[in-house]
């Protein structure tokens, strides 16, 4: 009964973040010509943010571990990242692209892993190692099929977009990879 309750008192203090977060937003907006946000945007990054926050409760709702509290936020963090920037400007070129959609494949394999792993340490390193790989391979599938030459985008960003992910995917892997070599 305590760790339902906790559980719901952590949800209410998501909820209250994600609304402060989003106060930013609405306070930049009535300074400055600069922001811009519909009623829509507002609801797409209060569901992202909640969603993101949510995920990362769930997963770490019965876990002590430090460490991989902290792989669950880079893979959860890295995850919301590239949704964000993919929403916000688009991971390939300037805009909305069919090459962006490419990039979904990365949440499917991220998703499949993490149900097929059930959260193990080692599964969850496998899974971060795949996601990481994933970004390699849109990588490669990018440059083959000349999106480098969609307006805004160029070999050294397609390279960087996805060098960087698949780097922060890589990361959460080693950690998982620490949390499972310290159970043995």
């Amino acid at each position: 009964m305590e760790t339902q309750h906790n559980f719901s008192y952590s949800v209410i203090r998501l909820a209250g973040l994600v609304a402060l977060i989003l106060c930013i937003p609405l306070v930049a907006m009535q300074f400055s010509n600069e922001v811009d946000w519909s009623a829509f945007d507002f609801l797409i990054m209060g569901l992202l943010l909640f969603v993101t926050g949510f995920g990362y409760l769930i997963m770490t709702r019965y876990v002590n571990n430090f460490t991989y509290k902290a792989a669950i936020a880079m893979a959860v963090g890295s995850t919301f990242m590239m949704i964000w920037a993919n929403l916000a400007v688009g991971l390939i070129g300037s805009g909305p692209h069919a090459g962006n959609w490419m990039y979904l494949s990365v949440l499917v394999v991220g998703l499949i892993g993490t149900i097929l792993s059930r959260f193990s340490a080692t599964g969850m390193e496998r899974t971060m190692y795949a996601m990481a790989l994933t970004f390699i391979t849109l990588m490669g599938i990018a440059l083959l099929t000349g999106m480098q030459h969609y307006p805004g985008s160029s070999v050294n960003e397609i390279l960087g977009v996805n060098t960087f992910f698949g780097g922060l995917y890589s990361i959460a892997g080693l950690l998982f990879r620490y949390v499972a070599l310290s159970k043995k």
